[in-house]
């Protein structure tokens, strides 16, 4: 007596392949935004084209194709704006590491560029180790360069860390001339 058994399975290529395309782990999102909130209130409104959200080791979402930020007052005025190509959020500590062709601005016209800032979401903080240049909206307008800034994330109450030709290698501060005026 001889019992024969056959199995057969038959699998689609593509839905096999597709199965080992999917990250596990990772979440992606398209055309978003995303509110952050401080003992309920409104304090930031982030806008990016792309995202990818890491569940694992440190859990963190990444902005790999740009993204903005603007910030609220207490009274829900809007009162500054950041932008930056790449930017990554450690959702653990609160904390937004920004780089490449970051700009914040604040409703007075002050200006920072730089090439990699963080920000404290929990504190309202801006800082860094890098080349910072900061234009700023006075009477005589101003521009700084520096290495290393700290300040609140509405660019007031700004501490600057290496300033001078010897940190920079350039003059560090500066009167800028008002080319609107006649």
């Amino acid at each position: 007596m001889a019992i024969g058994s056959f199995f057969a399975c038959e699998n689609d290529i593509k839905k096999v392949q597709e199965m080992d395309s999917k990250k596990i782990g990772i979440e992606e999102a398209k055309t978003l935004e995303i509110f952050f909130s401080n003992g309920g209130k409104l304090k930031a409104r982030l806008t990016s084209p792309f995202m990818q959200r890491f569940q694992f080791d440190t859990p963190r979402i990444i902005f790999p194709q740009t993204l903005h930020v603007d910030f609220y007052d207490s009274l829900k005025n809007h009162d500054s704006e950041l932008f930056a190509r790449y930017g990554e959020y450690y959702e653990g500590e609160s904390k937004l590491l920004l780089k490449d062709s970051v700009i914040a601005f604040n409703v007075r016209r002050d200006t920072l560029w730089t090439s990699e800032l963080h920000w404290d979401q929990a504190n309202g903080k801006y800082y860094t180790d890098k080349k910072v240049i900061l234009s700023q909206n006075s009477t005589p307008r101003q521009k700084i360069i520096a290495i290393g800034f700290e300040s609140d994330q509405d660019l007031k109450n700004i501490v600057f860390r290496n300033v001078g030709k010897k940190f920079t290698g350039e003059e560090s501060f500066m009167y800028v001339p008002d080319s609107t005026l006649k």
